[in-house]
């Protein structure tokens, strides 16, 4: 199985591109400034990892995004984790794991949580099959609950 590996790709395919480690406004993880990615010099190697997959995402959007900014970062984010979470790992968690919670998960699988529910939350009815199968039934996911505002 071939995993998804941001900075090889970045380096062969965006070879341009620089990638600066700095302080960026809280909450705010990375930002693509023209050729240039911005990571949040905090970040974790799997934050780290997952943010260069987002703005590499965006790179390759390019003349071809949807025309609401929202449904735009969604689609962005549900690639994101599609690149670096594949059904294959997902399998194996869920093997591993069985019953994992959101931060479990996430750290098996080597990505922050965001991209770890992201990935859950857009599951197709075939992969759902195939871990249930891979799993003999015994796996659940339980959608962690929006926090209220």
């Amino acid at each position: 199985m071939i995993l998804w590996h941001p900075w090889r790709w970045l380096r062969d395919r965006y070879p341009d591109v620089v990638v600066l480690h700095t302080p960026l406004p809280a909450g705010r993880m990375g930002r693509l400034s023209g050729m240039e990615i911005l990571l949040d010099h905090r970040l974790t190697q799997a934050e780290r990892r997952c943010t260069l997959t987002h703005e590499l995402v965006h790179i390759e959007r390019r003349g071809a995004e949807h025309p609401s900014p929202a449904v735009e970062e969604s689609l962005v984010e549900q690639e994101t984790a599609r690149r670096l979470i594949t059904l294959g790992q997902l399998v194996d968690a869920f093997r591993w794991l069985r019953h994992p919670d959101l931060p479990a998960l996430a750290e098996h699988l080597w990505v922050d949580q965001q991209t770890a529910l992201t990935r859950m939350q857009h599951l197709d009815p075939l992969e759902v099959a195939e871990i249930e199968h891979a799993c003999d039934g015994d796996w659940s996911w339980i959608m962690p609950r929006e926090e209220s505002a």
